[in-house]
C-alpha cells in the first residue's frame, strides 16, 4: 500500500514516498446533437444524388437544338450590345424578352408543353426579339461600311428583287448619303428581311401541323375499317379470282384478318417509298422537321391505296389481264399498292421542300 493509500501493483516494488498523482479530469458535458445544415456540405455526392440526377434530367428535356442556337445567337448580340455602350433600351429589352421566353419554355410541362410545341410561341417569340436587336444593332453599327456586303446578301435572301427597301439598300452610298439616312435604310430592309424570314418558318410549322392531323384521320381510318372488318368478315370482299376464292389469308372465303394483313403489305411497301424520300430530301437547319411526318402521312396512305386497290382489283374495274390469280401475286399487288402512294405524295413532298427552302435557303445548286 502506497502512501496515499492507493494500492501498488504487485509486481511494482513497494516506495516509501510518491509523486502525487494528477487529480481526475471532470467530466466531458454531452454534446449536442448534430443538427443538419442545408448546403452543397450536406448533399449526398455521387451519382446517387436526386437532386443532381433531377436537374440532370431536366437540363436533359430542355436543352434542344433550337434553344442551342438562341442562347448563342443571345452571347452574340448581347456581346455587340456591349461593345456599342449597352445605352440602347430597345435592344435591352428585347434581349431580355428572349432570356424569359427561354426560362418560361424550360420551366412549361405537361399539356402546357404540347400548346407550346404546337403553336411555337416560345421559338417565334425568341427568333423575333433577336431579330428586333439584330437590326437596331447592326444598323448602329461603327463598322457599318465593312459589313453592308453581308447585309445586302442577307436581305437578298428573304426579299425579292423589285423590293423597294431591297433596291434602296444595294444603292447606298456611303461617301454621299449622311449617316442618318443610311443606318435608317439598313435598319428597315434588314426588318423587313426578318420579317420575312419569321413568316416563312410560321408557314413551316403551320404545314407541320396540317401533316400532324392528316396522320391523326389516316390512322383513325385505318383501325376503324380493321375493326369493323373484324367484327363482319367479307364487309370488304379483298377476294379475287374467277370465282372470289382467292383471298389474303388464304384459301376458304373472307377472312377477319385479311384487311389487316393487307393493311401490314401496304406499310411494307409505304416504307420504300419512306427511303426513297428521305435520301433526296435536303438537309435543313430550321427550328421545325417535316421529314418524320411526312414518312407518316405515306406510310398511313400506303395502307390505306393497298386496301382501296385489291377491292378495284376484285371488282374488274381495271380488268382481268393484270388481276392477279394466285395469292402471292395478290399479297404482291398489296406490296406495290403501298408503294403507289409515292406518286401522290410526290407533289406533297416537293411542297414541303418548297416551304423548309424559304424558311432556310440553301445555296444554288451547280449545274453539272
Amino acid at each position: 500500500m502506497s502512501s496515499n493509500g492507493v494500492p501498488s501493483s504487485p509486481s511494482e516494488p513497494t516506495a516509501t514516498t510518491t509523486a502525487p498523482e494528477p487529480p481526475p479530469s471532470p467530466p466531458r458535458a454531452p454534446e449536442p446533437p448534430a443538427t443538419p445544415v442545408t448546403g452543397a456540405a450536406t448533399r449526398p455526392a455521387g451519382p446517387a444524388a436526386p437532386g443532381r440526377q433531377e436537374r440532370a434530367r431536366k437540363r436533359s428535356r430542355v436543352t434542344t437544338d433550337w434553344r442551342l442556337t438562341v442562347e448563342d445567337r443571345l452571347r452574340v448580340l448581347s456581346a455587340e450590345h456591349m461593345r456599342q455602350g449597352g445605352t440602347d433600351l430597345a435592344v435591352s429589352g428585347a434581349l431580355e424578352v428572349v432570356r424569359r421566353t427561354l426560362e418560361q419554355a424550360a420551366a412549361t410541362r405537361g399539356r402546357r408543353r404540347l400548346g407550346a410545341w404546337w403553336s411555337g410561341w416560345h421559338i417565334e417569340r425568341c427568333w423575333r426579339a433577336l431579330h428586333d436587336a439584330e437590326a437596331r444593332l447592326l444598323a448602329a453599327s461603327p463598322d457599318l461600311a465593312g459589313r453592308l456586303v453581308d447585309l445586302r446578301q442577307r436581305v437578298a435572301k428573304h426579299l425579292p428583287p423589285n423590293d423597294m427597301r431591297r433596291r434602296a439598300l444595294e444603292e447606298l452610298n456611303l461617301d454621299e448619303q449622311p449617316v442618318v439616312s443610311v443606318r435608317a435604310v439598313v435598319e428597315a430592309a434588314l426588318r423587313a428581311s426578318f420579317d420575312a424570314a419569321d413568316d416563312a418558318h410560321n408557314a413551316v410549322r403551320a404545314l407541320r401541323n396540317k401533316l400532324v392531323l392528316a396522320s391523326f384521320a389516316l390512322v383513325l381510318l385505318n383501325v376503324l375499317v380493321g375493326v369493323l372488318s373484324m367484327l363482319r368478315p367479307g364487309l370488304l370482299p379483298l377476294c379475287v379470282g374467277p370465282d372470289h376464292t382467292i383471298c389474303p389469308s388464304g384459301p376458304g372465303g373472307p377472312s377477319r384478318h385479311d384487311v389487316w394483313l393487307v393493311q401490314l403489305l401496304g406499310i411494307l411497301g409505304s416504307v420504300v417509298g419512306v427511303v426513297v424520300m428521305l435520301a433526296r430530301q435536303r438537309p435543313s437547319l430550321t427550328s421545325y422537321r417535316l421529314g418524320g411526318y411526312q414518312g407518316v402521312i405515306k406510310v398511313l396512305l400506303g395502307s390505306t391505296l393497298a386496301v382501296v386497290g385489291l377491292l378495284a382489283l376484285g371488282a374488274d374495274i381495271v380488268g382481268t389481264a393484270i388481276s392477279p390469280q394466285t395469292r402471292p401475286a395478290l399479297l404482291l399487288w398489296a406490296v406495290v399498292l403501298g408503294y403507289s402512294q409515292q406518286a401522290g405524295t410526290r407533289m406533297l413532298d416537293m411542297h414541303a421542300q418548297r416551304v423548309m427552302d424559304n424558311a432556310k435557303p440553301l445555296p444554288p445548286q451547280r449545274k453539272t
